[in-house]
Formats: C-alpha cells, sequence, structure tokens
C-alpha cells in the first residue's frame, strides 16, 4: 500500500477487540466471531475480521536540501521606480525589452518618467567570467544609445569594464544614478586601499597569499587590462625592488598606505608548480625552455650579488597556458644582498628544495650563491620526471638527512624517456658539496642548453616586450642529438625504484 492510500482522509481501521469471557463464536472458523450486544445487534467493532494489518509507513526523514544558489552580487536601488536585483546568474540584461532579465517596461512607474525614452531596450549586461585560480569577475557592458556611467565615467557602447565593489551605475546622464553594486562573494573594498591607487586600479579577488603579503587580481580603469597587485606588509617586507629583467616579474608601480602596494605583471600561466605533477608531465623540450630562462634570471640577480635563497617550482610563473611561453622568477621575500665577504647564516627557504650547506650552517659557516643553484637542480628533477628528489615520505631516512648525504629516488621506468644531457645537468647541480656544484655559468655552457633552436623560441618570446637579450653563453654548436642514457642496473627485489647517491 503507498504512503498516499494510507494517508487517506479515513481513520485506519481499529484492531479487532478480543472476545468477552463467557462468548460464544457464530462459527468455528477463525476470524469469523462475533459477539452480540446486549440489544441483539452487532457492533461494528465486532463485524471487524481479526487479520493483521499492515502497518502505516512513517513519513520518511526529508533528505539534504540543495542549497539555494546564493546570489553573487547585488544592485541596490539608487533611483525612484528600480527595485533591489540580486545576481544569482552569470548573466543579466537590462533595458526596455520585455525579454529582458530586468525590463525597465514592467515596471509602472519608471514608465511615466520622463527618463524612460532614453534607455534603450537592451541598455546593458551585468555578467561574470572565470578569472584567474578559482575566483568569478564581475563586468559591466554598455550596449545603449545614450550611454552607461561607471561612478561618472562612460563605458562606451560595446565596451566592457570590470564591476568592482561599490560602484555606481548611472543610466543616460552621468548624475542619473540608478544602482550601486555590491560584490556578495568577497569583501574585497576599494576604500581599504590608498585612494591613489585606486584612482587608476580596481582591485579585486585574492590570487594568492606568500610569507609577505598577498596578491590580488586587479584592473586598470582607462584599460580593463589585468594586472595583479602584491600587497606587503611594511614589517615583513624585506624585498629589493629589481631593475627589470624578461625572466624576473615586472614591477609596473607601485603605492605607500599602510601597507606596500606593488603592481605586477599579470602571468596567466599561473605558477609551475601546478604543470608538474599532473599525470601528463612535460615535455624535455619544454623544461629545457623554460630552466633556460630560470638560468638567465638566477644569474642576473647573482650578478646584482642578490640570492633568492627561495627557489620552488611555486615561484616560477608562466605567462600564458601555451607550451611555448615566457617563464618569470618572483617572490624575492627570502632574497638578501650578498656582500664581497659575506655568507649568509639564516635558515630560511622550502625545505624540499634547501641545499645541504644552508640546514648545515652551523658547520660549514654559512652560504653563498651556490644555493640557487641546488634549488634549481631540484626544480628541474621534478620537471624531468614529476615527482620530487627528497621526500619526508621515506622511511628510511629523514629529509634532512637524504638532502646531507645527497640520496634521491630514482625511477628508472620514468627516466628511462629521460636524456642523458638532462639527467647530466641534474646531477652536476645537485652535488653536496657547493665548492664542487656547477655554478650559473657553467650550467648555461652545459651540453644539454647548447639548443638553438630553444634560445630562438627564447627570443621570439621576448621580442614583443622588448629588444633581444644578448646571451653571451649561447654557443654556436648545432643542437644536441637526443640520446638514451644507460641506466644503472635495477637493484635486486620486487621495487623498480632504487636510490643512488649523488656525487658529493
Amino acid at each position: 500500500m503507498s504512503h498516499e492510500e494510507a494517508g487517506s482522509d479515513s481513520q485506519p481501521p481499529l484492531p479487532p477487540r478480543p472476545p468477552t469471557e463467557g462468548s460464544s463464536s457464530s462459527s468455528g472458523t477463525p476470524g469469523a466471531s462475533q459477539s452480540s450486544s446486549s440489544s441483539g445487534t452487532l457492533s461494528s467493532l465486532d463485524t471487524l475480521p481479526t487479520q493483521d494489518l499492515p502497518t502505516i509507513p512513517e513519513d520518511p526523514e526529508p533528505g539534504p536540501q540543495e542549497p539555494s544558489p546564493q546570489p553573487w552580487g547585488r544592485l541596490f536601488s539608487l533611483a525612484t521606480g528600480f527595485p533591489n536585483c540580486d545576481c544569482v546568474k552569470n548573466e543579466y540584461w537590462f533595458g526596455r525589452d520585455l525579454n529582458c532579465d530586468y525590463s525597465f517596461a514592467k515596471l509602472i512607474d519608471l514608465t511615466e518618467t520622463e527618463l524612460y525614452k532614453q534607455y534603450s531596450k537592451r541598455h546593458f549586461r551585468i555578467f561574470r567570467e572565470p578569472g584567474p585560480g578559482s575566483c568569478h569577475v564581475a563586468y559591466i557592458e554598455d550596449q545603449s544609445a545614450n550611454g552607461t556611467f561607471i561612478n561618472g565615467k562612460q563605458i562606451g557602447k560595446g565596451k566592457k569594464l570590470p564591476l568592482a565593489n561599490v560602484a555606481e551605475i548611472s543610466l543616460s546622464l552621468p548624475h542619473n544614478k540608478v544602482f550601486v553594486f555590491s560584490d556578495l562573494m568577497g569583501s574585497d573594498h576599494q576604500l581599504e586601499y590608498p585612494k591613489e591607487l585606486t584612482d587608476k586600479y580596481i582591485i579585486s579577488k585574492t590570487l594568492g597569499t606568500g610569507a609577505c603579503g598577498e596578491v590580488k587580481l586587479a584592473f586598470e580603469r582607462d584599460t580593463c587590462k589585468k594586472v595583479a597587485i602584491k600587497i606587503i606588509n611594511k614589517r615583513r617586507f624585506m624585498a629589493d625592488v629589481l631593475p627589470e629583467n624578461p625572466c624576473l616579474i615586472k614591477i609596473i608601480d607601485f603605492f605607500e598606505g599602510e601597507d606596500f602596494y606593488i603592481v605586477l605583471e599579470l602571468m596567466e600561466g599561473g605558477e609551475l608548480f601546478d604543470k608538474v605533477l599532473r599525470p601528463a608531465r612535460l615535455s624535455e623540450a619544454t623544461c629545457k625552455l623554460y630552466f633556460y630562462q630560470m638560468l638567465l634570471a638566477v644569474q642576473y640577480l647573482h650578478e646584482k650579488g642578490i640570492i633568492h635563497r627561495d627557489l620552488k617550482l611555486e615561484n616560477v610563473l608562466l605567462s600564458s597556458t601555451e607550451a611555448n611561453c615566457l617563464i618569470k622568477i618572483t617572490d624575492f621575500g627570502q632574497s638578501k644582498i650578498l656582500g664581497e665577504t659575506s655568507l649568509m647564516k639564516t635558515l630560511c627557504g622550502t625545505p624540499d628544495y634547501l641545499a645541504p650547506e644552508v640546514q648545515n650552517f652551523a658547520e660549514t659557516g654559512g652560504y653563498g650563491r651556490s644555493v640557487d643553484c641546488w634549488s634549481l637542480g631540484v626544480i628541474l628533477f621534478i620537471c624531468l620526471s614529476g615527482y620530487p628528489p627528497f621526500s619526508d615520505k621515506n622511511a628510511r631516512l629523514s629529509l634532512r638527512e637524504q638532502i646531507a648525504q645527497g640520496e634521491y629516488y630514482y625511477c628508472a621506468e620514468i627516466w628511462q624517456h629521460v636524456s642523458e644531457e638532462a639527467f647530466d645537468l641534474v646531477q652536476k647541480l645537485l652535488v653536496v658539496d657547493p665548492r664542487k656544484r656547477l655554478k650559473i655559468e657553467e650550467a648555461l655552457e652545459h651540453p644539454w642548453l647548447q639548443d638553438e633552436n630553444m634560445k630562438h623560441t627564447f627570443q621570439r618570446l621576448i621580442t614583443p616586450t622588448q629588444e633581444p637579450v644578448p646571451a653571451s653563453e649561447a654557443s654556436t654548436l648545432p643542437p644536441t642529438s637526443r640520446r638514451k642514457r644507460r641506466h644503472p642496473q635495477e637493484q635486486a627485489g620486487p621495487s623498480k625504484v632504487q636510490k643512488m647517491k649523488m656525487a658529493s
């Protein structure tokens, strides 16, 4: 019996009353007993059969309700006749056309105003699109004949602008303020930032955070060009504003308020970290192009007497999602100026990328530029193989011991697809003794990087932005052929993973 049948208006029948003592059954068959009332008539209860009735199903427990979609933005009305509008969908059209999501023709008070006729059938639209990372960016696009204005400035027909929190929207006339936009997906308010910054840029979503601050997506107000703004806490600011270099993140602007606000070029490709640990790893050719640029960037820093001290995959940014693209070294929060006779004596950097002399500087007396070379060796190892050379998941040795002894995991199945020259460069960078470790200039001269096609690709990539960088390290040798390295024999046992000790 279904729930609907059991839940009718009639009450469920009661179970039969047991016969009283001394009563007799009118028949000997079960279920047919009847008792007489004192009046000699049968009670309605006495006529009920005695068989068990099915139980009435209880109302099921309510399952989890799908949450109602939450608005990502809200337009608060600033003018009579305009109701507020919650933005739940990704696109909304506004205008006199009845087909618009927000139709002015349906607003009776509005149709009687003089301004109504100046509004276009499809006056403007508000929409949002995916931005860098997992955030979305809201835009407003003008499609009117008489204009749509943001904070008194006309957008222009067919043009769009990012829609910042507390932006005022005017229709047909700059002073005809109709809405103010509220960004409900974040707490970013332009009033939190210096006025000279917000006069030029619209601050949007957070792209990431680092040791010294956070990075925000922003838009240049006049051009709608996307940039990144790094906000650095003054008390933790230890970076040096470096001269421009094609392989170092470009500083576009700088503002000072309660914090430092550094406007950076936006790297649309994200972090190198997100590209190398996926099942589809980078090709060796792509690794070569990226690593060549890393070496040029670090060479420039070392020439300026600066060691980075925190080189890692997260601090290498890609200019686009294309395989052939520029890379930029960023995050100089750990950088230090290296004096002619001084050695760094501060433990810093990310543990997986730390050179042996950094964690043992008490015994070695400090460390120098070579720590960046070790970190680059770790980066190259991961780029070529898809896994880190040193890991705290090793049960036999701690991460510190692995690095101190120069022991890394070698998987023959993976490395058999990597050229002998590439692996040789990794080995010469991951040398425990910093005096024997390959220097940046020596790495640039390594046979694996004497690839003219790769260097021409790099020059083409930087040509649109500036003059080609003279590379004294460029060789006239033809590109090296790809040879398979003769791998050491695997140790006996079921595992194909074996530990190799680096040269020291």
